[in-house]
């Protein structure tokens, strides 16, 4: 068997990392697009500068919560936006960008988050013994100082500890803080559906950002563009496509409704394509790389089931969500009486 993953292109990129590199154009970029470009202030040419469009007086700034699934494409999708975003690009002070990118390690608390993002920005000691309200004054001088204007925090749901209602609260005002002051921020918000409700607890926060949820793929509606993309991906790899077997409904249902699975279960069944030799991407590989990762029996792969339709996906990961926010809800109940008495 041939390991045609090891091919490279003349730019030097495997068949695998040429085809994760493909961007598409979805309707949730282009909204973000739009809603970033308005929360900045606009230059004598009427395209957005670096400066935050400010509000409330002229003290405030606004944001962007995109909310999705695990997979769902988000932050591509946010990156590749960002990345185009001319105003936000190199600083010719510090020949490094105007924004900022944060992934959430789980837990966090706000001592830890705030010393990541001085670690981002070049500060290499912290005090052990820095206190919360110290850590952040030096991350707002920072931002301030490196001409950063848009922080962004991805997987931000994983800011917010399940039962710690107090610590929810100090997350919610540190993320307020950031956008007021002498040097505020735009904030941009990537995460779950988790995310989501728990801004939802603020109403002076979440009143700042405007909500992105990209909507789910549907079978029947988006089978013709998903076959296609399909398509294309596969003569990029220089393979055919048999759509066989209701081999999109499939693709479709096995990648939880969402585009951004839906394009890795598709790069993953032409690496397995290609493995096998095959000239052709067909319903067979599908199977294989799915069922690979997914580690299921085969009555319970969607590209090998009969009954497909009615197989039952990440049921344990929604009720876990489920009981998470139970969880966090009677928190916040407790808290809540504690501060009557």
């Amino acid at each position: 068997m041939n390991n045609h993953n090891n091919i490279v292109s003349s730019s030097g990129q495997s068949t695998p990392e040429m085809l994760r590199d493909i961007r598409f154009q979805t309707e949730h970029g282009k909204l973000f697009s739009k809603q970033v470009s308005r929360l900045f202030r606009p230059g004598g040419d009427g395209q957005p500068t670096y400066e935050p469009a400010l509000v409330t007086a002229g003290t405030e700034t606004n944001g962007v919560i995109m909310i999705d699934a695990s997979g769902g494409g988000k932050t591509t999708t946010i990156q590749e936006v960002l990345s185009k975003f001319d105003a936000l690009q190199d600083n010719p002070e510090t020949g490094r960008p105007r924004y900022l990118k944060i992934k959430v390690e789980s837990p966090a608390t706000q001592k830890s988050l705030g010393t990541t993002i001085l670690e981002k920005l070049g500060v290499d000691h912290i005090a052990e013994r820095a206190k919360v309200w110290e850590i952040w004054r030096a991350v707002r001088v920072r931002l301030d100082r490196m001409g950063i204007t848009l922080l962004w925090i991805d997987e931000a749901q994983d800011m917010f500890k399940d039962t710690a209602a107090t610590e929810t609260d100090n997350m919610l005002k540190m993320l307020k803080s950031l956008m007021q002051g002498e040097h505020p921020v735009v904030l941009v918000l990537s995460g779950t559906e988790r995310l989501g409700r728990i801004a939802g607890l603020d109403p002076q926060l979440s009143r700042r950002f405007a909500k992105i949820k990209p909507r789910d793929l549907e079978i029947g509606a988006d089978n013709k563009d998903l076959e296609e993309l399909v398509s294309f991906l596969s003569g990029k790899a220089g393979l055919t496509f048999n759509s066989d077997f209701d081999v999109i409904s499939r693709l479709i249902h096995g990648s939880r409704y969402k585009f951004g699975r839906a394009i890795e279960s598709t790069i993953l069944a032409i690496e397995e394509a290609l493995d096998q030799d095959s000239s052709c991407l067909a319903v067979e590989h599908f199977e294989v790389s799915w069922g690979e990762r997914e580690i299921c029996e085969p009555g319970r792969n969607v590209f090998a089931a009969e009954d497909w339709i009615e197989i039952e996906l990440d049921v344990d990961e929604d009720e876990y969500e489920a009981q998470r926010t139970a969880a966090t809800n009677k928190a916040r109940q407790k808290a809540k009486r504690r501060k009557k008495k």
